[in-house]
């Protein structure tokens, strides 16, 4: 299995109103140093095989601008559809939010 594809596997597994880090997926991955290659996967992520892309955030729970390259504020707009909830300084509230997978 190549490196994206188990990357979007990963990402796949990640439930609605929850999210996860770059770092996470990375450590999930055995590569904990690859939030970067992380980034690079879901930047490359077709649109129509099902990945979640807009569950994946920054270790502080900051969204990412290149994502909302085609719909200003669109990675926000998706996560709080889920129920995913935000602090008042923009981010999400990785309390009770990030994804803890078993």
């Amino acid at each position: 299995m190549g490196t994206f594809e188990e990357i979007w596997d990963i990402v796949r597994r990640i439930p609605p109103g929850k999210v996860a880090t770059y770092g996470q997926i990375a450590r999930l991955t055995g590569r904990p140093r690859g939030a970067r290659l992380v980034g690079w996967a879901m930047a490359a992520c077709p649109a129509a095989n099902g990945v979640p892309c807009h569950r994946v955030v920054d270790r502080s729970g900051g969204t990412k601008k290149a994502f909302d390259a085609h719909m200003p504020g669109g990675q926000r707009f998706l996560l709080e559809a889920e129920g995913v909830l935000f602090r008042p300084d923009g981010t999400v509230d990785m309390d009770c939010c990030l994804w803890r997978p078993e």
